[in-house]
């Protein structure tokens, strides 16, 4: 239960970042997301304790399955892309933004060349 309760907040709150201008909102609701499906995930393997696989000779039906774990760590490395990749692009923005905001009298080469006699 609680982890269904954490999905939907992470979700909501994903979606809510999406939602707003700005490219930084836009990043941190790619994490949030992404926290969410890593929490969905674990949950689809089951949160009760378990014996390690592949270790031991015990049941295995009380082995951990190791195959949501393995999607876990797709999918963060997926989510670690997405944002550095986002950031990228904010980034880009933000220097492409000043560099065309202080275009006026910045004291460029073509500002301080001599005018022609």
């Amino acid at each position: 239960m609680t982890a269904a309760i954490a999905v939907g907040v992470l979700t909501a709150g994903g979606f809510f970042l999406l939602l707003r201008p700005g490219l930084v909102r836009v990043t941190f609701g790619f994490v949030l997301l992404g926290h969410a499906a890593n929490v969905l995930l674990l949950a689809a393997g089951g949160l009760e304790r378990r014996e390690p696989p592949l270790i031991g000779d015990g049941d295995p039906a009380g082995m951990a399955d190791p195959l949501p774990q393995a999607f876990v760590l797709t999918a963060i490395v997926i989510t670690f892309g997405i944002t550095v990749y986002l950031l990228g692009l904010a980034r880009a923005e933000h220097l492409a933004g000043s560099g065309s905001r202080s275009g006026a009298g910045s004291g460029g080469p073509a500002e301080s060349a001599e005018p022609p006699r």
